[in-house]
């Protein structure tokens, strides 16, 4: 992990890298995690997988919009560069980042999509992007779950993983009830 000072260059690369997965990011910021893993993690090297696995954690377990954790991921890349002034610079980057291009590009098309709605091509668009969400969010389990470290060899891992999505899916009970009993198997050191 770097502990050095990021360049000009670096929070300029992180603002792009951020701006660029904005316009990809249909179905929400978290079905980006894979390529901010990607990025972070493996190839800068700019936070641990603790903190990227963390970062999700919180913000998704904390009231308040999705988009949260990708503050927290900008806050750890400049808390591990330089402390808090950097760790501020981080977050604020970050989040402009993610936020301003694909809130400008959805303002746009959905301005142009509401005066267009009876196109075939406008439904048949919108019916055809639910299994790409389906598909990125998997994705961003399987990072979740997996982190850099691919191991099949972890059964405990993996049946975790599949017993936490069958009560997800087959029962009311609510997400935070899953995620703590995860938190709770993790800290016995279960999993």
């Amino acid at each position: 992990m770097s502990t050095g000072g990021l360049t000009g260059n670096d929070w300029l690369d992180l603002f792009v890298h951020f701006a660029t997965l904005s316009l990809l990011s249909v179905g929400g910021a978290i079905t980006t995690t894979p390529d901010m893993h990607r990025y972070l993690v493996d190839e800068r090297g700019w936070m641990t997988d603790p903190q990227f696995s963390a970062s999700i954690a919180i913000a998704q377990s904390a009231p308040g919009p999705n988009v949260l954790f990708v503050a927290l991921m900008g806050w750890n890349v400049g808390l591990n560069a330089g402390g808090l002034p950097t760790a501020m610079l981080g977050l604020v980057v970050a989040m402009v980042g993610i936020m301003l291009p694909s809130t400008t590009l959805a303002y746009l098309a959905a301005r142009w999509s509401q005066a267009n709605r009876e196109l075939r091509a406008v439904r048949a668009f919108k019916q055809g992007m639910a299994p790409i969400v389906v598909a990125l969010l998997v994705a961003t389990g399987w990072i979740l779950t997996t982190g850099s470290h691919y191991s099949d060899r972890d059964w405990r891992l993996w049946l975790l993983s599949a017993v936490s999505a069958l009560v997800v899916w087959r029962t009311r009970l609510h997400l935070l009830w899953v995620l703590g009993a995860g938190a709770a198997l993790g800290w016995f050191g279960v999993v």
